[in-house]
């Protein structure tokens, strides 16, 4: 059995780049990875991955009995895998019903957390969704639940998020898996000394010239020209492209005064907490 490396975030936070960043240093290959071959770095909540592991058709199942065997299902993907296995997950850190934590320790060997500015994740939200700005503004302080529509045969089981602060606080307050912070603006700014911080938090070897190849093989404009010619298949039906522009500070052309103030409000804690609010406030 193996112990997984957690990839956590709310959405639209840099999850999928972090993703492939990882895949090209992995591969170590001459050309980019394909974007529409990330198996090794699954969603926690894919409902295929979550079937396989139980042996159980979740679509039979309610929201809350499939809710109670993520954890289960966890374990039973660990068993199945040997060799580094990264995953992603958007779920914030909660207890089931069952009074277990829906990801378990016993097989987890550590937690990249990947936050970003909810200034940038709002607009961000809004294209990826094709919703209003307002609306995904109201999603950053309200605890939204994805994937829990009336169809049973979503992709993706239910993902409870919290508000943008508790999502974020979830993961990093919890003390059974240990955790590493990635600010997605750090990201941008210095990609190969993140992905350096990365590799020494999970004990792997790391090699700088190695990361500078994969940073030049996951450029934005690298994935926008794959997805161009070739389609995303873990993009929403009915969206636009994926892979934007991916920029930090984008939020100061898209967000009126008075949507700013409002984030602040709600989110200002945890926002300075994470750095966002140092110096002089939006």
């Amino acid at each position: 059995m193996t112990r997984i490396h957690w990839l956590a975030s709310y959405p639209k936070s840099g999850n999928t780049w972090v993703r492939i960043l990882l895949a090209n240093y992995l591969e170590d290959g001459d050309r980019p990875v394909d974007i529409n071959t990330l198996d090794k770095a699954s969603i926690v909540s894919a409902r295929e991955l979550n079937d396989m592991a139980l042996g159980v058709d979740t679509a039979d199942l309610t929201h809350e009995e499939s809710a109670s065997l993520r954890a289960a299902a966890v374990r039973a993907h660990a068993r199945r895998h040997s060799g580094m296995l990264y995953l992603k997950i958007h779920d914030a850190y909660t207890v089931c019903e069952n009074g277990e934590p829906l990801i378990p320790a016993d097989v987890s060997a550590g937690v990249v957390y990947i936050a970003r500015n909810p200034l940038d994740v709002a607009p961000s939200a809004a294209r990826h969704w094709s919703i209003s700005l307002d609306k995904a503004l109201e999603w950053l302080e309200s605890s939204v639940t994805l994937s829990q529509g009336r169809r049973k045969l979503d992709r993706q089981l239910p993902q409870r998020l919290l508000t943008w602060s508790g999502h974020v606080e979830s993961w990093l307050d919890q003390t059974a898996i240990p955790v590493h912070l990635v600010r997605y603006e750090d990201l941008h700014r210095d990609p190969v000394g993140e992905m350096m911080a990365m590799l020494r938090f999970w004990g792997l070897p790391g090699d700088e010239g190695r990361a500078a190849k994969a940073v030049e093989f996951s450029s934005f404009e690298q994935l926008a020209a794959q997805e161009k010619k070739h389609g995303f298949r873990e993009k929403p039906a009915g969206t636009g492209a994926f892979f934007g522009q991916g920029q930090a500070g984008g939020w100061r052309g898209r967000l009126t005064p008075e949507q700013v103030t409002k984030v602040v409000e709600t989110q200002g804690r945890v926002m300075r907490r994470l750095g966002y609010l140092d110096g002089p406030e939006p």
